[in-house]
Order: structure tokens, then sequence, then C-alpha cells
């Protein structure tokens, strides 16, 4: 199993400051990683929302940037120097200068989206290593580990609850596991903020694709009754569910392909419909998805 590097603590990253050590905690450890700098009261009420949602995303980020806390009514200097007219009002510096800034509360998307946006300014990486670990548990997923693959997603999970990838990749484990239940289950529950994602969307495409293979007939049977009758539609589209069921994602979308050129708007579009939700489940990079979807748009604008 991935060992997890853990990361700098909330104390090494976040902390109070003063006028007094300003040119320390900020303009001189700018140098190294971006610092965003919370400027805040004990009086407003929005900055104790903001203040806990900046700290979380600080944190994930495992040390590519510092947060400092400023109180506006202790450090009234620093203040007016930077022209604060309202709080909460934070600014990031990195290498010694103001890079960036923000007024009022915002979303916790927002926020990761203004610390991803300061940290590859500087060229770090917010997921703090996370993403080589999903990288990690995908190999043994693919090398037919998935004890540990489910172990390691479920690590990542633990440090970054709404890591997506790690999130589809659980999903796709207790699949393997033919634990369907389980799959469909933390599907349900997925966190909003990604329940949209292409990683979670990916899950749930196999999660259906896996739901018609329990009811997919023998594939030899499937294959006799195309054979023996190539209008046979509905065989035709259970053959590609099973084929797909049996690893062979390819032939599955070649069968799906010759339904589609026979009869595009058989059972409202289900070839098509089917073929979209494969290559949903597959990589985009996928040659049989790259494939597919090249005598797919052949066909259709034909």
């Amino acid at each position: 199993m991935l060992e997890l590097n853990a990361g700098p603590t909330a104390g090494d990253l976040i902390k109070d400051s003063s006028e007094a050590t300003f040119m320390e905690d900020v303009i001189e450890a700018s140098n190294e990683v971006p610092v965003i700098v919370d400027f805040w009261a004990p009086w407003c009420g929005p900055c104790k929302t903001l203040g806990p949602a900046l700290e979380e995303a600080v944190t994930a980020a495992k040390g590519a940037v510092k947060m400092v806390k400023m109180d506006v009514d202790q450090n009234q200097q620093i203040a007016a120097q930077l022209r604060i007219q309202s709080i909460p009002t934070v600014y990031a510096f990195y290498q010694g200068k103001p890079v960036d800034a923000f007024q009022g509360a915002l979303s916790g998307s927002e926020i990761k989206a203004f610390i991803e946006k300061l940290v590859g300014l500087s060229g770090g990486d917010a997921s703090g290593g996370l993403d080589d670990a999903v990288e990690a548990a995908e190999t043994m997923l693919e090398e037919g580990a998935a004890v540990d693959a489910a172990q390691t997603f479920a690590a990542i999970l633990g440090e970054e609850p709404e890591h997506a990838g790690a999130y589809g990749g659980l999903v796709r484990t207790h699949l393997a596991m033919d634990e369907f239940d389980k799959a469909v289950a933390l599907l349900n529950v997925a966190p909003e903020a990604i329940s949209a994602s292409s990683e979670i969307e990916a899950a749930r495409a196999q999660v259906e694709l896996a739901r018609q293979a329990a009811d997919a007939g023998p594939l030899a049977e499937l294959q006799a009754q195309v054979e023996a009758n190539d209008d046979d539609h509905q065989a035709r589209f259970d053959l590609a569910t099973a084929m797909h069921a049996a690893g062979d994602a390819e032939g599955a979308i070649d069968q799906l392909l010759e339904l589609f050129r026979r009869d595009r708007d058989w059972n409202e579009g289900a070839a098509k419909s089917q073929l979209f939700t494969i290559f949903e489940a597959l990589k985009p990079e996928d040659p049989a998805v790259l494939n597919g979807r090249r005598k797919l748009s052949s066909m259709i604008f034909a």
C-alpha cells in the first residue's frame, strides 16, 4: 500500500502576524511560496466564515501556499498602506510583492480556484502530491491489486474528501471487487462539489454498464442470434452489452456503431446513448474511444 505524506501541519502553514513581524512572515516568506494575508477583525461577521474556509483550503494545499492573519484593529498602519477600506480583504504575496487580492466572502470553490491560480503562478502543486497517489492507485487497479487500490483511494479521500479522481477510483474499485451495491451507495453520497466532475461521470457510466451486464445473456447465444438475423437490433444491442462485460470494449463499440448505421432511431437512439456511456466509462485517450467517436461523427454528419 502506498504511504501518503501527511505534509506540513496547520501550525507551519497558518499564523497570526503583526506589523512588527510582517516583513518576516509575509514579504520574506513569500520568496519561497505564495503567502495569503487575511485582513480581518473580531467584530466582522463575514470574516468568521471566510477565515476558517481559507485555513481549510491552505491546509489542503500541503505547503504549496501559506497564510497569515492580520487583525486590522491591531495593525492599522499596514491596513492603511494597502488601502484596505472594508473587510474581509485578502491579499496574496509572491516574491515580496502583492500579486492578487479580493474583498468579501467567497464560496469554497472560488477560494480553491484563487489558491490554485496563485500556486500555479509560483509553479507549485496545490494537490500536495495526491494526484501522484491517485495515479499509483490506478496502476494497482489495472494490475488487479484492487484491495491495495481501495486502501490508497480511501487514504487520499481521508486527506481530501472532495478529490474527484480518488472518489471515482474508489467507486470503480468496488466494481472490480464485485461490490456493486457499495459502488452505487458511494455514488449516491458523492459530495455535491464533485458530483458533476468527469471522474464521477466516468464512474457512474461504469456502474450503469455493470448494471446492464448483470442482465446480459450468454455471449455465444447472442452472437448466434445476430449471425442468424442481422436485423435483430435488440440481440445486437445485448451482444454489445455482453461483449463489454467480457472486457471487449472495442467489439462492443463496433456492434453499437453497426446498430447505429442500420437504424439510428431504434429504441429512441439507444445505440448512440450506449456509445456515449461507454465513451464516458473509458479514458478519453483510449484508442477505442478515439476511433469510436471518429466513426460515429462520420456517420452522424454523412
